[in-house]
């Protein structure tokens, strides 16, 4: 997959995930903002209320979803023989997907009504969900291959090396060379050598605003738009290969530690869906079955 392929495929996710939640708002907003106690006189309660037509379906599809996204990375992640089935980024990014439209079609599943043994599932749901997005922020911050190897230290610094080789490249106009180099490098700052998330996050403002100093730079110089583009590209790919060094042993720990929190929650929703499911089908939910 290419790097406009992946972005495509990127983006046609999000999409679909924001064009069903859109869609769920505008179809029931008037529904889902009457009074519980008045919601039986509404004229979609009929069609969107857990039992309903519409609002079984949302607890289905979304329960789907979620499976699928559970165990199909778990099983494409710890067993070589599928090993060769796509790409593991992709993979992952598949599993966000589906674990991020899922739990949205459960929410609407329960017509925002929460209660009993069922209101410990949906927030165990919403911690997997929130969580998830803390792991995938973590995940990004340890270099891998695509693949999904974890990076040694000597290849990410071969990596910022080959990054700072095609900046020298790119920057081809000797009357100006010197002056490019003063810019990009009288910017930098000494590391934030405190292994903390707000380090982490200060070292990240630092960087952004170097960024914003070379560009200033690039254009008071008259660099034409296309050199300073493929500039500052590399410029923030080095500076972001350089974080991730610095931090590197901080976002593994943290990664560590993210999987003893996150994975207890989806084993509790989970656990507690299959009841659900189970309750539901033996006292006559079953949908269009």
């Amino acid at each position: 997959m290419t790097e406009k392929t992946h972005k495509l495929y990127i983006n046609t996710l999000i999409s679909i995930t924001l064009a069903v939640t859109l869609y769920l708002i505008y179809d029931g907003f008037s529904y889902y903002f009457t009074p519980l106690e008045e919601r039986f006189y509404h004229d979609k309660h009929a069609n969107l209320k857990p039992s309903g037509f519409a609002g079984h379906g949302y607890g289905i599809i979304g329960t789907i979803l979620i499976l699928i996204g559970v165990f199909g990375y778990m099983i494409r992640k710890r067993y070589k023989r599928f090993s060769r089935v796509g790409v593991l980024k992709y993979w992952l990014e598949f599993h966000i997907f589906l674990c991020v439209l899922g739990p949205i079609l459960i929410l609407f599943h329960t017509a925002f009504k929460f209660g009993g043994i069922v209101s410990i599932s949906f927030w165990s749901m919403v911690a997997v969900v929130l969580s998830g997005v803390i792991g995938r922020f973590i995940y990004k911050q340890i270099p891998r291959t695509i693949q999904g190897r974890e990076l040694n230290i000597q290849e990410i610094q071969n990596i910022k090396s080959q990054i700072q080789e095609n900046l020298q490249s790119h920057i081809v106009l000797e009357e100006n060379k010197s002056k490019l180099l003063n810019i990009i490098e009288g910017t930098t700052v000494p590391s934030v050598k405190k292994q903390t998330i707000t380090g982490f996050f200060k070292r990240f403002r630092a960087d952004q605003f170097r960024i914003k100093k070379i560009k200033s730079g690039l254009i008071d110089l008259g660099i034409a738009q296309k050199d300073r583009k493929n500039i500052i590209q590399l410029t923030k790919r080095e500076y972001t290969i350089q974080r991730r060094i610095e931090y590197l042993g901080l976002m593994q720990s943290l990664f560590r530690y993210w999987h003893v929190a996150h994975l207890p929650f989806a084993i509790i929703m989970l656990l507690i869906m299959v009841v659900h499911v189970i309750v539901a089908v033996t006292f006559g939910y079953k949908w269009i079955f």
